[in-house]
């Protein structure tokens, strides 16, 4: 079976390779001449544990090969998944002009009958309006099925997530369309994966309402951290109990500056604009949104109170992408809270082992360094943003020889406070009680 994926983005990419190594053959296509030309050496824009090494395997193998050629590659695949973004909007919708005009080219081009799949996050209802588009467009002289296929995957384990999903939802309107799926995802059935077969609107919500989910048990295990501070509690026994719950689960229940990253916050604004216009409104997403900008806020205020301000303060920040494995900096915590450090006077060093590049085009003011120990060299502050693995066991004697002063904010709760308090910090984590004192 040919299958081509319009859109070489993170989802494209990460789509096109696993197919591949299905044994299927894959043609992507983008109209980035320069991004088609550095992957069609091997070289991917995005840092994916196990991502290049497959990529590079499957342009060896014949598998996989990359275009700038939308007509051939509609003409040469019977499936097409469209994979291209959807940025959210200044009312919060998502903007699908790059969707609609894929879909008017498709219709332009097609040639015979083909199976149209939406990977990309769209608000129920789009599905019919590719019909009403790809059907204008060609005029109805083709015959054409569009499905709904959303994506669940996480950054720092997509390649895991794709080959191994929780389940896989396909929403299809025909059994004609329904069996081409099922033949293309027929290796996910050898491990007994869980599909959920429906129409094209449900499988639409479906992808809202779990990323929707997701983002409010973040928000909510951030609220009852903020709680534990006032109560003196520890929230990560707090949550530790609460996930062995199987009712809930111990996922997505670690307190922090907030979830970030390219899904959770657009797709949970894209549930509550469709609530807004359709007059039934999201309360609890509206709720869980809310709360994520407030911790944001709250995060900054401790470093401001561990210092007694910021102003002329220099803070080392250790990590910069929105979570681990991954250079993704899209709406990450770092870049609203440091930000608003630097207008208050302040002067920031970091490091991230994979997001520096991509931080620098967003904020080039922070200054880089390329290891946690030459960032922290002065600093007033250590502020651990992002629990990378790397920094799970610092020198903390070397770190605290290289300070002006001993202060370490973790925003990640890391390390244990007993810990350390033992080598000297005054420490300052999250829903874990008051800050230790010097």
């Amino acid at each position: 079976m040919n299958i081509s994926i319009i859109g070489t983005g993170y989802v494209g990419l990460v789509t096109g390779a696993c197919l591949a190594e299905f044994g299927l053959t894959v043609t992507c296509m983008d109209k980035d001449e320069r991004r088609i030309a550095r992957l069609e050496k091997g070289k991917i824009p995005i840092h994916e544990p196990g991502l290049q090494e497959l990529v590079e395997k499957e342009i060896a193998n014949g598998r996989l090969r990359f275009t700038t050629k939308l007509k051939e590659t509609v003409e040469s695949a019977l499936v097409i998944f469209i994979a291209v973004g959807t940025p959210q909007g200044n009312d919060g919708s998502p903007d699908l002009s790059f969707v609609e005009e894929v879909g008017r080219s498709i219709g332009q081009a097609l040639d015979g009958y083909k199976v149209i799949v939406t990977k990309s996050t769209v608000p129920v209802g789009t599905g019919q309006r590719l019909q009403q588009i790809i059907t204008e467009e060609s005029r109805g002289q083709a015959s054409f099925d569009i499905v709904s296929n959303p994506e669940f995957l996480r950054e720092g384990s997509a390649v895991e997530d794709f080959m191994r999903p929780d389940r896989v939802v396909i929403g299809a309107g025909t059994p004609q369309a329904m069996a081409v799926m099922r033949d293309l995802y027929r290796p996910l059935y050898l491990l007994e994966t869980p599909f959920v077969f429906t129409d094209v609107q449900t499988a639409e919500m479906i992808k809202y309402a779990s990323n929707t989910f997701l983002a409010t048990k973040v928000s909510f295990i951030n609220e009852i951290a903020n709680l534990c501070e006032h109560v003196h509690a520890d929230v990560q026994v707090v949550s530790k109990a609460m996930g062995l719950d199987h009712r809930i689960g111990q996922k997505f229940l670690s307190p922090g500056p907030g979830y970030g990253g390219s899904c959770f916050p657009k797709d949970t604004a894209a549930l509550i604009q469709t609530g807004r216009a359709l007059n039934c409104p999201m309360e609890i997403a509206e709720a869980a949104a809310r709360v994520n900008v407030n911790q944001r806020a709250r995060m900054a205020q401790k470093v401001r109170d561990a210092l007694g301000g910021v102003k002329d303060k220099r803070i080392a920040v250790l990590g910069l992408s929105f979570k681990p494995d991954t250079n993704d900096v899209r709406d990450t915590p770092a870049l609203d809270i440091l930000p608003a450090f630097e207008r208050e006077g302040a002067t920031i060093h970091a490091y991230d082992p994979a997001a520096m590049e991509e931080f620098n085009r967003w904020m080039p003011t922070v200054q880089l360094f390329g290891n946690p120990y030459d960032a922290a060299a002065g600093a007033d502050v250590v502020v651990l943003m992002t629990e990378w693995n790397e920094f799970r066991n610092l020198d903390f004697p070397r770190l605290k020889a290289l300070m002006a002063s001993p202060v370490f904010v973790d925003m990640r709760n890391v390390y244990e406070p007993a810990r350390m308090e033992a080598t000297g910090f005054k420490y300052i984590s999250v829903g874990r009680g008051t800050a230790s004192k010097l």
